[in-house]
Parts: structure tokens; sequence; C-alpha cells
């Protein structure tokens, strides 16, 4: 299978060159499967013109993308405000247009809301995982700071994922984590995983890129630049994944038995005041 990483910086509220972009991207390219970073469609520093430029799972810019799909033969993977219709909340969502035509959509479930992040005040939290299946393989997409909760990744191997996708707008500041984290991800899961960053400058923001492609072993199959627009191509194998799994049975020794207890488990509530009761002095 041939994967594709569109390590881009996209124009902010310019969602239809932001879908030009894609399409020049995976254009040629032969790609089965194409990634492209967090909130590609709109930029991520839209702030309060996320609620202008949301949009419903079947919009203008997805059906765009879907022609795009069709056309090329690839699958694609892109970040979007995704607005639902009927509650109006808008959510930091990722998207898979199949070139079949079909939509499949992940909300993502935590949310930055911390230093320079801002999330909280303009998404809702997503619910639920959502194990994106195409004739490729099975898809567990996250977003960004959800790959610092194991749990997710975890869940989606053991539904039969083949391929994490953890498509992201990580700054510089966090870069150093990220690249401890994603190959964490691989290994305790013997699964590929794909992570997908931005880069450029977004208001105060500094996207470094140094976007990856890891094997089932947390091998480095192909990285991406740092600072700089960067298109990774590589070719990956899915049959690694069952000698991987042989060589470290992670996914056959997991304890149902402790994971229904850690299900059950509620920290104690902290004592003292809240961050928001506290003064200026602490």
């Amino acid at each position: 299978m041939k994967v594709l990483l569109g390590q881009l910086t996209p124009e902010l509220g310019n969602k239809k060159k932001n879908v030009q972009r894609i399409e020049e991207t995976v254009q040629g390219g032969q790609a089965d499967l194409a990634l492209f970073g967090e909130t590609f469609l709109t930029g991520y520093m839209c702030r309060s013109d996320f609620k202008r430029l949301a949009e419903p799972i079947h919009g203008e810019s997805v059906r765009s993308v879907s022609k795009i799909a069709e056309s090329t033969g690839t699958h694609i993977i892109f970040g979007m405000p995704e607005l639902d219709e009927k509650t109006k909340v808008i959510y930091n969502s990722s998207v898979l247009v199949s070139p079949d035509g079909g939509v499949q959509v992940y909300r993502k479930l935590h949310l930055a809301t911390f230093g320079p992040f801002e999330e909280g005040l303009y998404f809702g939290k997503g619910n639920e995982l959502s194990l994106f299946e195409t004739d490729i393989g099975r898809i567990g997409p996250l977003i960004c700071f959800d790959s610092f909760f194991p749990e997710l990744a975890k869940v989606y191997a053991l539904q039969g994922a083949d391929i994490l996708t953890v498509i992201s707008a990580s700054p510089s500041t966090s870069g150093p984590m990220f690249e401890k984290v994603i190959p964490a991800r691989a290994v305790e899961n013997t699964v590929f995983v794909l992570y997908c960053n931005l880069v450029g400058t977004e208001l105060n923001v500094v996207f470094h890129g140094g976007s990856l492609v890891l094997g089932p072993r947390g091998d480095e199959k192909a990285k991406g630049k740092y600072y700089e627009e960067d298109v990774i191509e590589c070719e990956i194998d899915l049959k690694e994944i069952p000698p991987s799994r042989e060589m470290r049975p992670t996914i056959r020794e997991t304890r149902f038995d402790v994971m229904r207890k850690i299900e059950s488990f509620a920290p104690p509530t902290p004592k003292g005041p809240t961050p928001s009761e506290q003064t200026e002095e602490g």
C-alpha cells in the first residue's frame, strides 16, 4: 500500500484554496491513502471564524474532496471544523473520503485547551471512537492531543485496526513529546501509525512538521522535514503486522479483567481550590 502525508501550510480561512492543495498533492501520486493535517480545510488558528467556516459532513468541501478521491483512486483523510446540522455544535473532525464516495468521520475526543490552545472555546467534545472500514484496511483515526491517551489506540487495535492515523496541529514546543508518544502507540499496539502534522506559522503559533510513518515495531519508515512543506510518500505492507504480534504479543496478552477494573475506576476528588478559584498569588 502506498501512503502519502501532505505536510502543508493551509491558508487561514480559504477553504477552496486548501481543497485545491489537496487535489494538487494527490494528483499523479497514485497513493492508496493520503493524509492532511488537523483542521487543514480552514487552518488551525481561525478562532471565532470557525463558526462561519464550519460545514456539515456532506457540505460543499467534502463533496469537492470526494470528487478528488474518486478521480485519483485515493482514500483521503483531512481535518475540518464539522457542523452538526441537528445540534449546531461544531466539532474538530477527521474525515475519510473514499474513492467510492463513502464518507466516514471521527470527532476529536480530547480537546486541547491549555497553553496556546483554545479548542474548548470553539468545539464540542466527541463522544465515541470511529473505526474507519475501507477496502485497504481498518483505520483508527485520532487527532493530535488524542494520541496522548493510550487507551484510545488500544481500543482501536482490539477492534482490528491495521493503521492508526494521527492528524495534528502540533507546534514546535510540543515536538519532542510527540516524537516519543507516536512511536509508543505503534509499539504498544503493533500497528502502523501515520502522523501528519501541519507546518508554517499561524498567528503566534509555529507548526514544525516532522510527520512520521511508523511500522508495527515502532520502526521509522519515513519522516517529514522540520519547518518546511513536505510530501512524504512511502510503501507499507500490512503483512508485517502478524509476525510483529508474534514477537511482541501485546494484543493477545491484553488483560480484559484488569481493563474492566480500570473502567470502573474513579479518581478521588482533588482537595483544595480549583485553578479557577485560586488567586494570582496561588
